[in-house]
C-alpha cells in the first residue's frame, strides 16, 4: 500500500510572503544622497554684473589641480593661508591698486561706507579630491564669515549670529558672499 503525502495548505502562502516583505521594507535603512549643505542667498531682482565686465583685479581666483595643489592668484598655495588672504583681498583695508576696487554706498547703521566689488572665483580639475574641495571651500566661506564677525563686534559690540535681522543685512552689504564656483574642469591646471 502507498502512502498518500499530505497536501500543504498554499492558500495563505502568499499572505506570509506579504507579510515578511512589509517586514524587511519597514526595518530595513536606505542609503540618501546628502549632497552639501549650502545656504542660498535670498533670490534679489537686481542687476548682476556680467562676467565681462568684471575687472581682472576685482576677481580672486583660486584653482585646485588633480594633485590637490592650490593655484592662488597664479601662485602656489597653502590650504591653511587661503583664509588670510581671501580676508585681505575681499577687506582690502589699505585700498590697493592690486586688490578690488571698493564703491560707496549709503548702508544702514553705518552711513556712507566702501563696499568690495571683490568676486572669489573657485575652480577646480574634475580629478580633485572632494575632501580638498571642500576645505578650500570651507576657508573660502570662512574668511567672508570672520570678516562679518569682526565688523559686528566692532561696530554693534556682539556677534554677527546675535544680531538683529536688519544688522545682519548692512554687514553683508559690505562684506558680500561672492564666491563663483566655475565648471571643473578636465585638465590639469599645472
Amino acid at each position: 500500500m502507498a502512502r498518500k503525502v499530505p497536501e500543504i495548505a498554499a492558500t495563505s502562502l502568499a499572505d506570509i510572503a506579504f507579510m515578511l516583505l512589509i517586514f524587511f521594507l519597514v526595518t530595513t535603512t536606505m542609503d540618501v544622497d546628502s549632497g552639501l549643505e549650502r545656504r542660498l542667498p535670498q533670490w534679489q531682482e537686481e542687476k548682476i554684473e556680467d562676467d565681462t565686465q568684471i575687472k581682472e583685479r576685482n576677481v580672486f581666483v583660486v584653482l585646485v589641480n588633480r594633485n590637490n595643489d592650490l593655484l592662488v592668484e597664479n601662485e602656489y598655495a597653502r590650504i591653511e593661508d587661503l583664509r588670510e588672504r581671501a580676508k585681505l583681498f575681499m577687506a582690502n583695508p589699505y585700498n590697493e591698486e592690486n586688490l578690488p576696487e571698493k564703491e560707496i554706498k549709503e548702508v544702514p547703521f553705518f552711513g556712507s561706507v566702501e563696499v568690495t566689488k571683490g568676486v572669489i572665483s573657485l575652480r577646480n580639475d574634475l580629478d580633485t579630491k572632494y575632501g580638498t574641495y571642500i576645505a578650500v571651500q570651507n576657508e573660502l566661506v570662512a574668511a567672508i564669515n570672520e570678516l562679518r564677525e569682526e565688523l559686528a563686534k566692532a561696530k554693534f559690540k556682539k556677534s554677527y549670529s546675535n544680531l538683529q535681522k536688519d544688522e545682519q543685512k548692512a554687514i553683508r552689504t559690505i562684506y558680500p558672499s561672492r564666491i563663483s564656483e566655475a565648471e571643473p574642469k578636465g585638465k590639469n591646471y599645472e
